[in-house]
């Protein structure tokens, strides 16, 4: 068997070589990658950077008191949670990430409440958010199509984006 291990120097479109005679095959990943939907796979560093790059510009943060945070079914989609800030245009959908982070604020168990249809889900996070102590947190919302909660931190969080990595 003929193997030709390549140099590890970056060719002319500014890619690396692979060595072939390391490391292991692992066919998972490449189902893994396959999978994922078009924002979540890249060809390139570079194509990952620019992406990660034009999230951020389309994202802002605020920073809001809990309590004024209302919950709601979304009414296009009753399975859908939907959150409305004060002085915010439109609501915003949550996140897996960010829904477990505000059921965590008021101490509700997230896992239970993503089993309940999102009326009562809606229903349990808002005399959550309600019947808690009020603070202030710092949301991170994107516009992606539609508006969409990616965290709820608190207020004095420090974010590096990941294009700045």
């Amino acid at each position: 068997m003929s193997m030709q291990v390549l140099d590890a120097n970056c060719d002319a479109r500014g890619g690396y070589k692979v060595d072939v005679s390391r490391g292991s095959r692992v066919g998972r990943v490449s189902s893994e990658w396959f999978s994922r939907p078009d924002d979540e796979r890249f060809l390139s560093l570079s194509d990952l950077h620019a992406s990660v790059a034009s999230r951020a510009s389309r994202s802002r943060t605020r920073t809001v008191e809990s309590a004024a945070i209302r919950v709601e079914a979304a009414r296009d989609d009753s399975e859908r949670l939907m959150l409305a800030f004060p002085g915010a245009d439109a609501p915003v959908a949550p996140t897996h990430w960010s829904f477990g982070q505000l059921a965590g604020l008021v101490g509700a168990p997230a896992s239970y409440l993503r089993q309940l249809p999102a009326p009562l889900a809606a229903i349990n996070l808002q005399y959550g958010l309600a019947s808690h102590r009020a603070e202030q947190v710092k949301t991170l919302e994107t516009e992606d199509g539609r508006m969409e909660l990616r965290a709820v931190t608190g207020p004095d969080y420090g974010r590096i984006y990941d294009h700045e990595l």
